[in-house]
């Protein structure tokens, strides 16, 4: 019997800005279950607060001064609302009163709309050669602008082969006729750069640029 009731669960009515609360854990902390902590989720709260002085904002952003952790939990239970450390490195730290729960819900919603709403923009490449026929070059323009018309930074690339390398402004015309004719849609970052037997320009798509604005 005495095993039994020392591991006994802890059961009390607490108050909180729940109203009464049952809680069926083995540690509460005076008004708040040791369960609301937000250490877990980056910020301290609550009695996890132990400065020795803290400048405390109200819900509505109102100044409520210096006080002690301990004050200004006791305005924390007042309210019927958390404390939390928004500001730890301050000196003091700041301290706001506010509805941690609904705050976190709230700040999940917007990361969650955030990230369905943002778009990684890819870089596609296209290759050609100094020699391209016409009806090649066109294909490959289309694909490229079907690219960026979409969002994406395309990479033109110009291979060289063997006495191709001894005229190289060939394939650097080519390249800027390429972007002229992506004007509509893309921005050439650079100038047409030789690395090795390679020569490389980046077009930026205005569409994604247009998206940032």
């Amino acid at each position: 019997m005495e095993n039994s009731t020392a591991s006994a669960v802890c059961c009390v009515v607490l108050r909180s800005r729940f109203g009464s609360v049952f809680c069926a854990f083995p540690v509460c902390v005076e008004w708040r279950c040791v369960f609301i902590s937000g250490k877990e989720k980056g910020h301290q709260i609550n009695e996890d607060i132990r400065d020795k002085e803290v400048r405390l904002v109200s819900a509505d952003g109102e100044q409520l001064g210096i006080m002690s952790a301990r004050e200004a939990l006791e305005k924390a239970e007042e309210a019927n609302l958390d404390l939390v450390k928004i500001s730890p490195n301050a000196v003091p730290p700041v301290c706001k009163l506010m509805d941690y729960g609904k705050f976190k819900f709230e700040q999940t919603k917007r990361e969650k709309e955030a990230k369905k709403n943002q778009r990684v923009v890819e870089i596609k490449e296209v290759r050609m050669s100094p020699s391209i026929d016409s009806n090649d070059f066109n294909v490959k323009l289309r694909n490229a602008q079907k690219f960026l018309a979409e969002g994406d930074r395309v990479k033109v690339t110009v291979r060289f082969r063997g006495r191709e390398m001894a005229h190289t402004e060939i394939g650097k015309d080519l390249l800027l006729k390429f972007a002229e004719q992506c004007a509509e849609v893309a921005g050439m970052d650079k100038e047409p750069k030789l690395e090795g037997r390679h020569m490389s320009i980046f077009l930026a798509s205005k569409v994604a640029k247009d998206q940032k604005k």
